[in-house]
């Protein structure tokens, strides 16, 4: 089984570092308290969870009962990473998708804020079924490969958020000025556009 490991995880670290509206929630509510912010993150990656487990199911069963499916796949994968990448270019700078974030009322309504979050955002399956595929070993078994991937996902979501909760302040100062935000985008969107074409040509 060779999983492609480097564009898996190169491409997993952009996701992973770009703020979006999880970024959003869980910052907004650890400015309210640790406790909360780490509730926050909790019910984001439950919801991560959800969403892996989805995708690692679903593709399984694709390519177990049509094996040339993968490719199909990989293929919108790339139109999608490039997409991406075009759209983080274009909007570089620009404020972070707002998530309405009332004053805590209690630690469970956060936790499944969180939840929902994640679990109503079709972007985020479309990430696992656009990042899983790219790494895939077509000549393989696809669901320990699907599952070992999404378990990796999950898991470099919950480190971000181990740095993120308890450095809430410095980041959100450090992401505030349009002019870094932007740079670290482009960055974010040049790197995403490597990607595809690199696995595009390969």
């Amino acid at each position: 089984m060779h999983i492609a490991w480097g564009s898996f995880l190169l491409a997993l670290l952009v996701i992973v570092l770009v703020p979006g509206p999880d970024f959003v929630l869980v910052t907004r509510n650890a400015a309210s308290g640790r406790r909360y912010g780490w509730l926050a993150a909790a019910g984001v990656n439950c919801g991560l969870l959800l969403h892996a487990t989805a995708a690692t199911l679903g593709l399984s069963a694709l390519v177990a009962a049509v094996p040339a499916a993968l490719f199909v796949v990989k293929g919108l994968g790339v139109a999608y990473l490039a997409w991406m990448a075009l759209q983080m270019l274009r909007h570089a700078g620009s404020s972070p998708a707002e998530a309405v974030v009332e004053q805590p009322r209690s630690g469970r309504a956060v936790f499944l804020r969180g939840l929902l979050t994640d679990v109503l955002n079709p972007k985020v399956m479309l990430t696992f079924l656009t990042l899983l595929p790219q790494a895939m070993d077509p000549s393989a078994a696809p669901m320990p490969q699907a599952a070992l991937l999404s378990g990796v996902a999950v898991m470099a979501f919950a480190a971000w958020w181990l740095v993120v909760v308890p450095s809430v302040g410095r980041l959100a100062a450090l992401l505030a000025s349009p002019k870094r935000r932007a740079v670290f985008e482009r960055c974010c969107g040049g790197a995403l556009l490597a990607m595809a074409t690199s696995i595009a040509v390969g």
